[in-house]
């Protein structure tokens, strides 16, 4: 009777360091889901297309004035065509396709952290935080990026400016 009781106990004992997650386990797919879920990954993906669509609504409206282009009620029919655009964004199809990507690039026990990590309260946090923190940063690029673009675009109309017979080399980079 002591031999069984011994035995179960270190069946019992034992038992969590059987189920422990091997660091080269592939991620399952419901591994993956759970990490998804873990991150409001539907609600960040939504969020992050809101961010996008403003500053590209931004982007379309600064080119349009500065093209001095386009028709007087621009900004309706761009809002309208981006709430379109985000309403009908299939998220969860979306979703279910990155699995594969996050199997062969993610272990069990890296999604395992992850799903850790992003279930605290300083990962719920920078869920939370991610998208403003994205819109401001993109706010704070797009003068730069458009003074380069703008750069880019000249040295472009110049290259394709140029005769065939002109073998000068294209004008240096300049930031």
């Amino acid at each position: 009777m002591r031999t069984l009781l011994f035995a179960a106990l270190c069946l019992i004992f034992a038992a969590p360091c059987l189920a422990q997650i091997s660091d080269t386990d592939s991620a399952t797919k419901d591994d993956i889901l759970q990490f998804f879920r873990t991150m409001h990954s539907d609600d960040l993906i939504q969020k992050l297309m809101e961010v996008q669509s403003q500053s590209t609504e931004q982007l379309l409206r600064e080119q349009m004035a500065k093209d001095k282009k386009g028709p007087s009620d621009v900004d309706v029919r761009v809002r309208k065509m981006m709430d379109e655009l985000i309403k009908g964004m299939p998220v969860d199809e979306i979703m279910r396709a990155m699995v594969p990507a996050y199997q062969r690039h993610f272990t069990r026990s890296d999604i395992a952290a992850m799903n850790a990590f992003y279930s605290s309260p300083v990962g719920q946090k920078v869920l939370q935080e991610l998208p403003v923190v994205t819109q401001e940063g993109t706010q704070a690029m797009m003068p730069i990026l458009n003074k380069y673009l703008d750069q880019w675009r000249d040295r472009v109309q110049k290259e394709f400016d140029k005769s065939p017979d002109d073998k000068s080399e294209a004008a240096p980079v300049k930031n």
